[in-house]
C-alpha cells in the first residue's frame, strides 16, 4: 500500500486531495495548522472510506516543528511515496506601495520556506528508499503577474522555478517530480485573501463556474498513477471560462 503526505490539509485542494487518495488505495499522512479539522478529516477517511490516516498538526514556516513532526515518523509511515505540496495562501490585495509587512511575510514564509522545509525532509526519505513522487501546487500566478498580485505572485514564481529545480536534481533519484498550476479555483483561498469579507471574496468567480478542490485532486491522481516511466512536469489547469490570468469570460 502506498502512503502519500498531502500538507495544508484541512481544506479546499489539500482536502479534496487527501480524499481523493483515500478512496483510491493511498493511506494518507494529513497536515495542517488546525487540529480539529485534521481530527475530523481522520474519521471521515476511516469511517467513509476505510483508510489509515496520520494527522500531524504543526506549522509548515517553522523547520524545527517540520522537522519534529516529519524527520520521526512511525515505523509504519516511513516509506513515503507521495508529497503533495498543497499548504499556500495568497493575503491582501495591495499594490507594492501599500503592502502590509505581514502578509508579505506569511506569504514567503508559507508558500517557499514552508514547501522547502517540508521537501527537504521527505525528498531524503525518499533518496533513501530511491523512489518518490512530489506534487507541488503552483498556480497560473507562477508565470502571469497581474495588478495587485506582486507579491502572491512572485512567490508562485518561485514554485514554478523550484519545481524545475527539484525535477533537476532529484533526476538521478529517480524520483518524480509535478507541478499542478490551477487557475480560478473556489475554496477558502479567496476568503484568506479578502481577510473573511465574503462579499469580496465572491467576486473573483461571479459570471463562470470556477474549478473545485475536487478538479485539482482529479488532475494530481492522474499525475502520480502514470507508468514508472512517464513524468508529467507541469499541468497547467483553468475553468473553461479561463483562458489565462488576464482573460476571462464572465456571462
Amino acid at each position: 500500500m502506498k502512503t502519500a503526505i498531502v500538507t495544508g490539509a484541512t481544506a479546499g485542494i489539500g482536502k479534496a486531495t487527501a480524499v481523493m487518495l483515500a478512496q483510491n488505495g493511498f493511506r494518507v499522512i494529513i497536515t495542517g495548522r488546525r487540529q480539529e479539522k485534521l481530527d475530523s478529516l481522520k474519521h471521515e477517511i476511516k469511517s467513509l472510506h476505510k483508510q489509515k490516516v496520520l494527522p500531524l498538526c504543526f506549522d509548515i514556516r517553522n523547520f524545527s516543528e517540520v522537522e519534529s513532526a516529519l524527520g520521526k515518523l512511525p515505523a509504519e509511515w516511513s516509506k513515503i511515496d507521495v508529497l503533495v505540496n498543497n499548504a499556500g495562501l495568497a493575503v491582501g490585495v495591495n499594490p507594492i506601495q501599500d503592502g502590509v509587512i505581514d502578509d508579505w511575510e506569511r506569504m514567503i514564509d508559507t508558500n517557499i520556506k514552508g514547501l522547502l522545509y517540508v521537501t527537504k525532509i521527505v525528498s531524503r526519505r525518499m533518496i533513501e528508499q530511491g523512489s518518490g513522487h512530489i506534487v507541488n501546487i503552483g498556480s497560473t500566478a507562477g508565470t502571469q503577474v497581474y495588478e495587485n498580485g506582486n507579491v502572491y505572485c512572485a512567490t508562485k514564481h518561485a514554485v514554478h522555478a523550484l519545481s524545475q529545480g527539484m525535477r533537476i536534481d532529484l533526476l538521478k533519484h529517480g524520483i518524480k517530480v509535478t507541478e499542478v498550476r490551477p487557475g480560478l479555483a473556489e475554496t477558502e483561498f479567496s476568503v484568506v485573501r479578502f481577510k473573511g469579507d465574503i462579499e469580496s471574496a465572491k467576486k473573483p468567480y461571479m459570471g463562470l463556474i470556477p474549478l473545485s478542490g475536487d478538479d485539482i485532486a482529479d488532475v494530481i491522481l492522474f499525475a502520480i498513477t502514470r507508468p514508472s516511466h512517464v513524468n508529467l512536469n507541469d499541468i497547467e489547469v483553468t475553468p473553461t471560462a479561463q483562458a489565462s490570468s488576464y482573460y476571462v469570460f464572465r456571462k
